[in-house]
């Protein structure tokens, strides 16, 4: 290989690196409870009476079911909701 090559493959990996930190670096603060969006069985957390935590809605958009998304983003989910519904 030569040196350009190298050169561009280096400056690559570290343009991917760059572009995709801001994914992976998702903290707690940066999220937010998002009520009535979770699919079935995928919320993160209560569900209703009789239910224990994740995995436990019944169905698509149980208002009392909720998950994590990013701040800012739960209400211009079609149907989310920072308060229980």
């Amino acid at each position: 290989m030569n040196k350009n090559a190298i050169k561009t493959l280096i400056a690559g990996a570290i343009t991917t690196a760059v572009t995709l930190a801001p994914l992976t670096s998702a903290t707690a603060a940066d999220t937010e409870k998002c009520f009535g969006v979770a699919k079935a069985g995928k919320n993160d957390c209560k569900a209703g009476p009789g239910t224990s935590c994740s995995g436990t809605s019944k169905v698509d958009g149980q208002g009392n079911a909720w998950m994590l998304v990013l701040k800012g983003s739960c209400e211009k989910i079609v149907g989310g909701s920072l308060a229980e519904k």
